[in-house]
């Protein structure tokens, strides 16, 4: 019909494929086709990742300084270029790319001759403002990552679009989001492969939504620039891809324990209270986040006079009773000449803040009213906004928490009927020798903003790790910031979908993640805050948080088997901290995620694969949480192997479902055979004494013929940076089992760094305990079965 609800038709300008290759040049590891007025260029930057580039120009563009792939670092790759009459092969030791000649056409290989990310009809096209790829959908993949997505964990048949935005009261069909991480990974039986599209511009991919059987992505970008990574399982797609983009910098221990926050704990009064609240209960907790209420009439960077007359004193107190203290930072500066606040001044008098075309500074409204921007851009606004983060860390805050930084604007005073805005696209950012329009980096704005607070918290706190929460970020953001999934609400679905969330976060690089317990907008009942806090405790960033005008959020405030529910789980999360900090370890040094879907352990399991609803917390430990009131047992699926119960020791044989007994009390939770778990003491925060006692849990499976396990527990001092520098310890234990006997093997520790005098407590499920002092020595321990 000519007309669909008012709109008249519209006929989209058509696509140019690219066409014949006409010549084809290889030059140091390029592979250079020449299809007429377009080059196509492919390079093997590792054997199994290959950058794919082409400008419908003919003219491939320099990368940008702030691109997050230097591949100058990368070694030379082994390389065969085998040139037949209709096609040219690239080939590595893991990978084939065959690029066929008329038309031009790529489709990759793997070592057993499957076709994976295989171009179809369509190709490689542009037209004014665009350029995409289409490719084949194959029997049986699924796509997971794509950054922070709501919804459910396969993305199959979805469009994702990646583009920053305020994603204010997001649910299940919200597409645009606070991050923009243009990654994502297609997996199948025996084969996965990771896609980087390599654009800070406007982009999107579409998974067989448009066309079944096909994925497309698509960029506003004037050329097409992306990366195939060949896998053929999650955890390798993975350590590639953070190879390229970076991966994240050990954080300080004290993160990993419980943080509480509200917007807003909105006086030095109401947070002695509350720090004092804790202790008294005996609930453990680390982190007291303030949020904008802290600021003189939400100017950055300040205090109230009235509400918190002495911050440096209230700090210090929070400190000595176990607290470090978290302030927000937004990116807006209140618009106040001749009003003596320093930050507008200088700000104005150095040229940092973004302009619009015409030369005018941009302006927008956000908490302090009229406000403007930093051009993040520009590594000289970078270092004067981290240099004023100096007036936080001098009083003794110990981490900066990003706010509002996709930009959130509006264009008229918040309370009044306005709309978000954000800068001009054709407004100029960067420093004056490398400007790039708004169009072009928007999707950097909280990703430069982070990167200049943790490298301002790096310079003027020497030797200390730094904590820095963001909520708007792009590829990489995992170099600069933990991330949390921004405003959500306190509804059982939003409980359900946190769960699928952090793991395609995870699944993305980002590993360092959480979402609101609680939920941050509406008030929580008190079963939807038990079950919350029972996944809580999962999450690799564990903090409650909740808005203005709606019910607290304490773990004491639903009464007292809640009050006792929260404290087990919190509690629980503090035994697990040595092995949780070895996740990290792990994720800081190979790009591993922490929280797992069953699909990233058992990839060629399809069953895995559309299970959202069931994590792994890294290798050992997997939880099958209550996301509906009213649920006290829950069907579980147990994947290949041998599991048990955690909570009952009771053996289960997998594959297949079981019914799992979840009163109020219990999350279902499981461990597989052959897993290896240390555990420290209760404690009230993470270093309220040195980790003086270890217990070190396995779980064997009794009859197994063979059976071969190990775990790295990794340790440093938790604070410092010299874990860069060799000051750390690693203890490898092994677990190898016959019909007969289980043989636990601890190895000599390696690094520089000692624990404290401790007891070693190992032990093994059904069979007894084993006691020694910890001399870091290796040793053998024997378990008759």
């Amino acid at each position: 019909m000519p007309q669909f609800f008012g709109k008249l038709p519209t006929t989209e300008q058509p696509w140019t494929s690219l066409q014949s290759v006409q010549a084809v040049k290889e030059l140091e590891n390029h592979i250079y086709f020449n299809c007429g007025s377009q080059t196509l260029v492919i390079n093997a930057v590792a054997p199994n990742l290959i950058r794919v580039r082409m400008s419908p120009t003919g003219v491939v563009s320099p990368p940008r300084s702030w691109a997050v792939t230097q591949e100058e670092n990368w070694p030379d790759v082994a390389l065969t270029v085998q040139q037949h009459p209709d096609s040219t092969e690239i080939i590595t030791d893991r990978m084939r790319v065959a690029v066929a000649h008329n038309p031009c056409r790529l489709t990759c290989f793997n070592p057993h001759d499957q076709p994976f990310a295989q171009d179809i009809e369509s190709g490689i096209s542009w037209r004014q403002g665009a350029v995409a790829n289409w490719k084949k959908i194959e029997v049986g993949e699924h796509f997971y990552g794509f950054g922070e997505r709501t919804g459910l964990l396969d993305q199959r048949s979805q469009v994702r679009t990646n583009w920053t935005t305020d994603a204010l009261d997001y649910d299940i069909l919200t597409d645009e989001m606070y991050q923009a991480i243009p990654f994502f990974m297609a997996l199948r039986p025996g084969l996965g492969y990771g896609i980087f599209f390599n654009t800070t511009f406007w982009s999107q991919f579409d998974l067989g939504a448009s066309q079944p059987g096909v994925w497309s992505m698509e960029t506003r970008g004037g050329e097409l620039d992306y990366y195939i990574i060949y896998g053929p399982e999650p955890a390798e797609i993975l350590a590639t891809y953070t190879q390229l983009t970076g991966r994240m910098p050990m954080p300080p221990k004290w993160a990993l324990g419980y943080h509480q926050c509200r917007w807003s704990y909105d006086s030095e009064t109401e947070v002695r209270e509350l720090a004092q609240t804790f202790r008294d209960r005996r609930i453990p907790c680390d982190v007291i986040h303030l949020d904008i209420d802290y600021m003189r009439g939400y100017r950055v960077f300040t205090w109230s006079p009235k509400r918190f007359r002495d911050p440096a004193q209230l700090i210090a107190e929070l400190r000595e009773n176990g607290f470090q203290t978290v302030t927000i930072i937004d990116p807006g500066v209140k618009y106040e000449p001749e009003g003596d606040y320093p930050v507008f001044d200088e700000g104005k008098d150095g040229d940092y803040f973004v302009r619009n075309p015409d030369g005018s500074i941009f302006h927008g409204y956000v908490w302090p009213d009229k406000a403007v921007f930093p051009d993040f851009l520009n590594p000289d606004v970078q270092q004067w906004w981290g240099d004023w983060h100096k007036t936080l860390t001098d009083i003794g805050v110990a981490g900066i928490w990003n706010d509002m930084n996709e930009p959130a604007i509006e264009n008229r005073p918040f309370g009044d009927d306005g709309h978000k805005i954000w800068f001009p696209l054709d407004a100029l950012q960067g420093p004056p020798e490398d400007r790039a329009t708004h169009l072009e980096v928007h999707n950097l704005y909280g990703q430069m903003m982070a990167k200049s607070c943790y490298q301002g918290l790096r310079q003027h706190r020497p030797n200390q790790r730094s904590f820095v929460l963001t909520r708007s970020g792009f590829a990489g953001i995992q170099r600069w910031s933990s991330v949390w999934m921004g405003d959500n609400q306190s509804l059982w679905e939003h409980l359900e979908m946190s769960l699928p969330m952090l793991c395609n976060m995870g699944l993305s690089g980002v590993a360092f993640v959480g979402c609101d317990i609680g939920g941050f907008a509406g008030n929580a009942t008190a079963e939807l805050f038990a079950r919350w806090m029972q996944v809580g405790m999962l999450y690799p960033l564990m903090r409650a948080h909740s808005a203005l005008n709606t019910a607290r959020h304490e773990p004491w405030v639903f009464g007292d088997r809640v009050e006792r529910i929260c404290r087990d789980y919190i509690e629980l999360r503090y035994q697990l901290l040595p092995y949780l900090y070895s996740l990290f370890w792990e994720s800081a040094t190979t790009g591993a995620p922490i929280l797992r879907p069953l699909l990233y352990h058992f990839p060629n399991e399809p069953q895995t694969y559309q299970i959202h609803d069931q994590v792994m917390l890294g290798p050992s430990l997997m939880a099958a949480p209550v996301y509906r009131p009213g649920v006290q047992c829950r069907a579980v699926y147990l994947p290949s192997g041998v599991w048990y119960n955690w909570w009952t020791g009771e053996q289960h044989q997998g594959p297949g479902y079981i019914l799992a007994d979840a009163p109020l009390e219990r999350m279902p939770m499981f461990v597989p055979a052959g897993a290896i778990i240390p555990m420290g003491p209760v404690m009230q925060y993470t270093d309220e004494r040195p980790l003086d006692s270890l217990t070190v849990r396995v779980w064997p499976v009794t009859g197994l013929e063979t059976l071969h396990k190990t775990f790295v527990l990794y340790e440093d001092d938790g604070q410092s940076l010299d874990y860069e520098t060799g000051s750390q310890g690693m203890t490898t234990y092994t677990l190898q089992q016959s019909a007969r006997e289980l043989v636990f093997n601890i190895s000599a520790r390696t690094g520089n760094w000692t624990p404290p005098p401790r007891e070693v407590v190992i032990e093994v499920l059904g069979f007894g305990e084993q006691r020694f002092m910890d001399d870091g020595g290796d040793r053998q321990l024997r378990f008759l079965l």
